[in-house]
């Protein structure tokens, strides 16, 4: 993990907070830049993979930003009846998916289309929509609604 000096960690923090409020309170997927920019910063320099969840409102703004399951540098177990249970907790309209790539690379494995697949299914039942799926790691991100993976 990336050890930052007590400046720069509350310019993070400053930086965090501004982009939460953002997605707080106005209409989330009306800044997606702002979603990746959050999740960079949450997320790529974890030294292990992490699978989130930002659950929304009926007008896409956020939450809760959820970290649910820690991996390994290469995997994560996640478990979809986690996922929908927490949506219904919370009253989640919409969810946005988001995990780290510790490696670098950014590029959605057969595991992450298959498990995005088997989330959006689930979530389809209870009227929930997914919005988007990101991977961040330090160099680069991918969402798979650009990518037309939806």
């Amino acid at each position: 993990m990336i050890k930052y000096s007590e400046y720069e960690q509350e310019a993070i923090n400053v930086a965090l907070s501004a982009i939460q409020q953002t997605l707080t309170n106005n209409n989330v997927m009306n800044s997606p830049k702002e979603v990746e920019n959050y999740l960079k910063i949450k997320l790529a320099a974890e030294p292990d993979e992490w699978f989130t969840v930002m659950f929304l409102t009926s007008q896409h703004r956020l939450i809760s930003f959820e970290r649910l399951f820690r991996g390994t540098v290469n995997s994560s177990h996640v478990h979809v009846r986690i996922i929908v249970r927490k949506a219904l907790e919370l009253n989640a309209a919409a969810l946005i998916l988001a995990h780290n790539h510790p490696s670098g690379i950014a590029e959605p494995s057969n595991a992450d289309k298959d498990i995005t697949s088997k989330i959006k299914d689930s979530l389809e039942i209870f009227d929930i929509k997914l919005l988007d799926h990101f991977i961040v790691s330090s160099n680069e991100s991918c969402s798979f609604a650009e990518r037309g993976l939806l």
